[in-house]
């Protein structure tokens, strides 16, 4: 079975009690829950983390390699600032799908650029957390064209 690493970042550990207007009122708890039922559904294991703290999912990026097949990433608050990020999803050398609850683009100037786009297959954003289903179908379909390919 493959195995697709969710990693979140800064202060997602506080969703449903930060800024529920802007976040809603999904818990990380319950965005875990809802990336295992569609992994399952598609026959994908998942590895689900979270830190606030840049070299933990810098060191979490680099275990991917050769471990997952692909890797979902919510930077948060590291998405306008990490190049060690950046640079640890490079050398990770698979598939990766950047993941916003919010639309970075209808928000602070300074959440419009992010160096996490610069190596994401995909990216998708403002969709809620409903946004992290789409991002494990939308992986799935990744994979599966790699399989294809290689075939």
């Amino acid at each position: 079975m493959k195995t697709i690493t969710v990693l979140n970042g800064p202060n997602l550990n506080m969703l449903g009690l930060r800024q529920p207007h802007i976040y809603g009122a999904s818990t990380l708890d319950d965005v875990e829950n809802l990336c295992a039922e569609t992994a399952f559904e598609l026959g994908l294991g998942i590895d689900f983390r979270q830190s606030n703290i840049e070299g933990e999912l810098v060191s979490w990026i680099q275990e991917c390699r050769g471990r997952s097949a692909g890797i979902i990433i919510n930077p948060a608050g590291y998405t306008t600032t990490s190049i060690a990020m950046l640079d640890a999803l490079l050398i990770a050398d698979q598939p990766v799908i950047e993941v916003h609850i919010t639309n970075i683009h209808k928000r602070e100037e300074f959440r419009h650029h992010s160096y996490i786009s610069k190596v994401a297959t995909g990216v998708i954003c403002g969709l809620g957390v409903a946004g992290y289903a789409l991002a494990m179908r939308a992986m799935a379909g990744i994979l599966a064209d790699q399989q294809e390919d290689d075939q």
